[in-house]
């Protein structure tokens, strides 16, 4: 069994796009040797800024011999079939063998040595690489079919048991030569095979296995800042984004002037992220005035210059953010808002200013639910998009709604009036913390209402994959931000209000209530899935129809659950389905109710009680709320529908005492219709 070791060696391969060539390379690899027959285990794929690496051990030295048979027509068909068998396998009369009358095509293709494989491998392997972005480079740039790369390929090294596999990608001839560390080696890096190859690199100060990057820079980043008194605040997309743009990484701690803290803490995080690819740190809580770089050098003087020169970068980021600050400051929320009329929100359903004029009307929707909130939404509604305007919502649109909260809280406006302002865009994803202040609550589903009514009234609505308004995303928001806080709030007088304050100001939308409440009752299926609930129990109460309280549906399908789980419910279900199928049939004959049977049988008695009993307290429970209730409602009837059906002939010769019958059943089917549409019932 053989090693084999692919170094394809370039210039710098953005951090962003080192994880997707693993894959790729991966990818290419297993697919060219699988089409080759070549078997291949497990695969060692690592990547620097400068390299993408691959090991496999233990390939095989040869690929197998294979025989291969095509069964053909019989020797005595006509000559036409066997001249398209001849066609299609390319042979002549002559070289098939005959077997029982039967024509065979019969190949032998010998087996290959895996270098040669190899060699056939690599230059397809790097031509197929799949780059969300790439180049080319060169004078052979000039030509459309010249190598495409991320950036320019400088290097391939290829070696099968330490033996060069000799290939050639775009002028670019394989060998056994890479480079090391960019400043700490000098010359060629000769690699001796693929059990080596980590080893020189290291020799040559390059870390080519980028778990042991990042395993470093963690622990070295965190005793950094622990060895200054600070906390540092773990970040791993920064921790693999740093292993990314370093081949020997060197976390090193520097601090900034203490006068910039005045700025939000997000905002200096954010522009030590995004900017500089920084670390920060805290102290008792607190952000602190120091940060964390990652230096790609082992320096001399222990990294003090590499600390002053990013140290003077952070400044000069930092000061243009003090500066976005204190000029936000001097303009109230109120009046940034004037500005947001020139901003559109859609084509078709007009600006951000008009949002902002639907917001405080709706906010009258919720006098009912979190009305002791209403008042502080409605303040908080009137500016809710104004640092939309803000110079540092301008840099930083990922700010948005937070630093409006910082503004509020500038100009004093009431804890509520800025949480409502902070937290409207909440929850961002499934798992993303809710808003905790009723204003904010209130806020952050009228932003989402509006949004979806609007796009569903444009008819803008997701299809498919697509969701470029994120409107699945808003949907999910809602149901969590109604189920999470146990409020009663009915939908679709929401969906119609927020549809009236469109047309209101001219915008044309369509009603979309309908289809707003269907979208929603898909979303809860997918969210209450993850739960536990049964998406057909979910199915059975929306059937009802007008159903749009989330609450009591959730309620309602919770105690349907419990009872379908029960033998009472999955008999009584079985005898539902039972009569619903007998009513469908004798409906589809134009049958309708109407008579009575004078001289029922004792079963059949027993259901008419048992009916006028259950189907009253069950309508009553549903309506004081108590679903379970009514549900034991139901299961009172499970014995009557059995011995019903044991003991009854419901097709009765006579057409009245039939028609009687089926009007019995017909009551079954209404009693249980007023908990939920048991047809819509799996099982």
């Amino acid at each position: 069994m053989s090693d084999f070791l692919l170094e394809l060696r370039s210039e710098e391969i953005p951090a962003r796009m080192q994880a997707g060539a693993r894959a790729e390379l991966e990818k290419l690899f297993r697919a060219a040797m699988a089409a080759a027959g070549v078997a291949v285990g497990e695969l060692t794929l690592w990547s620097t800024p400068r390299r993408l690496a691959l090991i496999a051990r233990g390939l095989p030295v040869a690929t197998q011999a294979v025989r291969e048979e095509v069964k053909g027509p019989k020797a005595s068909a006509p000559e036409q079939a066997l001249a398209g068998f001849l066609r299609k396998t390319g042979l002549t009369r002559e070289q098939l063998e005959e077997r029982d009358g039967v024509l065979f095509a019969v190949t032998e293709k010998p087996g290959r040595a895996t270098a040669d494989v190899l060699a056939e491998a690599i230059p397809a392997i790097v031509r197929g690489f799949s780059w969300p972005k790439s180049q080319r480079w060169g004078a052979a740039s000039l030509s459309t079919e010249s190598l495409r790369w991320v950036r320019p390929l400088q290097g391939i090294v290829a070696l099968l048991d330490g033996a060069v596999v000799e290939c050639e990608v775009g002028g670019i001839v394989s060998g056994r030569e890479t480079v090391g560390h960019r400043f700490h080696s000098s010359g060629v890096v000769s690699v001796a095979d693929a059990a080596s190859y980590a080893d020189d690199l290291r020799a040559a100060h390059v870390l080519v296995n980028h778990e042991e990057r990042q395993d470093i820079i963690r622990a070295k980043a965190k005793e950094a800042a622990s060895a200054a008194g600070l906390t540092l605040v773990e970040d791993e997309g920064l921790v693999i984004e740093n292993a990314g743009l370093t081949e020997w990484p060197q976390p090193l701690l520097g601090r900034f002037d203490e006068a910039f803290l005045e700025v939000p803490p997000e905002v200096i995080q954010l522009t030590a992220r995004v900017n500089q690819k920084y670390f920060v740190c805290e102290e008792n809580g607190k952000l602190a005035n120091a940060f964390v770089c990652t230096a790609n050098i082992d320096a001399i003087d222990g990294g003090k210059g590499i600390i002053a020169g990013n140290r003077k970068v952070l400044a000069a980021r930092l000061s243009d953010a003090r500066f976005f600050w204190q000029q936000d400051l001097k303009i109230k929320l109120a009046d940034q808002a004037k500005k947001l009329e020139r901003i559109t929100f859609h084509e078709k359903l007009g600006t951000v200013a008009q949002r902002q004029e639907r917001f405080v009307a709706l906010t009258g929707a919720f006098q009912g639910a979190l009305a002791q909130s209403v008042d502080h939404a409605r303040a908080a509604a009137s500016i809710l998009k104004a640092d939309l305007v803000t110079e540092m919502v301008g840099e930083f649109p990922e700010l948005q709604g937070l630093m409006g909260g910082y503004y509020a809280a500038a100009e004093g406006l009431p804890a509520p009036v800025v949480a409502a302002i902070r937290d409207h865009y909440k929850p961002a994803g499934q798992s993303d913390e809710l808003p905790v202040e009723g204003a904010a609550i209130l806020t952050a589903i009228i932003d989402k209402v509006d949004a979806l009514v609007g796009f569903f009234g444009a008819d803008l609505k997701p299809t498919g994959s697509k969701d470029p308004f994120a409107l699945r995303r808003a949907a999910l928001g809602v149901i969590r931000l109604i189920t999470e806080n146990g409020l009663r709030l009915n939908l679709l007088p929401l969906f119609g209000a927020g549809a009236g304050l469109y047309r209101d100001q001219g915008v044309a939308v369509n009603d979309a209530a309908d289809d707003l409440l269907s979208f929603f009752a898909d979303r809860l299926k997918v969210q209450q899935k993850e739960a536990g609930v049964r998406h057909d129990l979910i199915d059975a109460v929306f059937a009802l129809g007008g159903e749009d309280d989330l609450v009591r549906l959730l309620a309602r399908v919770h105690a349907l659950q419990a009872f379908v789980q029960t033998d009472d419910g999955k008999n009584l279900l079985a005898g539902y389905k039972r009569a619903a199928n007998i009513l469908k049939a004798e409906e589809k004959k134009g049958w309708e109710a109407g008579a009575t049977n004078p001289a029922p049988e004792p079963a059949e008695a027993a259901l008419i009680a048992a009916l006028a009993d259950a189907a009253p307290r069950a309508e009553k429970a549903v309506a004081a709320e108590d679903f379970t209730g009514a549900m034991a409602a139901l299961a009172s009837l499970r014995s009557a529908v059995d011995e019903f059906f044991n003991h009854v002939t419901v097709n009765a010769e006579d057409q009245g005492i039939r028609s009687a019958r089926l009007g019995l059943l017909s009551q079954l089917r209404a009693a249980t219709h007023k908990v939920a549409d048991f047809s819509r019932i799996e099982g």
